[in-house]
């Protein structure tokens, strides 16, 4: 039976941790002691867990054999136990909108100190394609020592977790899987399995899967600004957008997207990523980065109707 180690303990960490810990022993590490703290009396601030798992996953780790369950810590040294390590740090941008990767690669430099032969690293968090290959395995060989494919290996499998919605969660969710070789793919892919009724889809390389996390947010943050746009016009024009939307929208193949408000850890940030990377091959992302323009302007559109009502 293999320990599987969750970086991270956070929205998407947490989750994934109490519905491994009703099947794998599980370490779900996070470096906030007070939050590991919390875990351990099992109460969650981020009201996104079951409690009722958790408090399960709790009782069994207690178990001297410790077959299976969950445990929080923030000490490095109960990860050397681990065989499968799963990271889900957050991705955050900077002010200049640019990727910033330190505690992603913070959380790979830890992880390059306690792996072992035949050890897997998993990465969820969201990242531009090539990241996992091109960024974070040459700090795990380098802080390792190991060599990559020989002596270690890796995956991607983005996290697709709705935070607030209790209907969509991590299990009802498809999940996307990808390793760094055919059969480490495959062995990822049966982990998530045991947990994820909705099925996976293994998709054939690690960037594939990467750039799979990197296109949902990109795609619903362009259909929102092409209706954020239109409700920028329709207000000159000094229409009602939503009487629009419902015209339009007898037509079969019309798409309702609505106006608004977009933030939060995903939406406003994941285009930046794919955008990126972008740049560096050389090309610029215009339908991508007009759109973050459209829905960052859209706040002082908002505040201003509001002042003037």
């Amino acid at each position: 039976m293999k320990k599987i180690a969750i970086i991270g303990q956070g929205y998407v960490g947490l989750p994934l941790a109490i519905e491994f810990s009703q099947h794998f022993p599980v370490i779900g590490f996070d470096i906030n002691k007070d939050r590991v703290n919390e875990l351990n009396q099992g109460k969650d601030r981020t009201l996104e867990a079951d409690l009722g798992k958790l408090k399960v996953g709790l009782m069994s780790a207690r178990d001297s054999s410790f077959e299976k369950g969950y445990r929080a810590s923030s000490n490095v040294q109960d990860l050397k136990d681990a065989q499968i390590f799963i990271v889900t740090v957050p991705t955050p941008i900077d002010r200049y909108n640019a990727p910033n990767l330190n505690p992603l690669l913070k959380a790979t430099e830890m992880l390059g100190q306690v792996i072992s032969k035949g050890d897997i690293i998993i990465y969820e968090s969201t990242v531009f394609p090539g990241c996992t290959e091109e960024d974070c395995v040459p700090v795990l060989e380098k802080v390792s020592g190991l060599n990559f494919n020989e002596d270690f290996f890796v995956g991607y499998s983005p996290e697709r977790i709705v935070p607030g919605d209790k209907v969509n969660t991590l299990t009802t969710i498809k999940k996307v899987t990808s390793g760094s070789t055919p059969e480490i793919a495959e062995e990822v892919d049966q982990l998530y399995k045991i947990i994820v009724t909705a099925g996976t889809h293994k998709a054939p390389n690690i960037k594939v899967a990467e750039a799979s996390k990197a296109i949902e947010n990109a795609q619903r943050d362009v259909n929102i600004s092409f209706m954020n746009e239109l409700a920028l016009i329709f207000d000159r024009i000094g229409i009602d957008t939503n009487d629009v939307l419902d015209a339009a929208a007898t037509k079969f193949n019309f798409l309702k997207y609505k106006p608004g408000l977009v933030g939060g850890h995903c939406i406003s940030v994941d285009p930046y990523y794919l955008a990126h990377k972008a740049v560096q091959l050389g090309y610029h992302p215009n339908v991508i980065l007009s759109g973050r323009r459209v829905n960052d302007s859209i706040a002082e559109f908002i505040a201003s109707k509001v002042l003037n009502l």
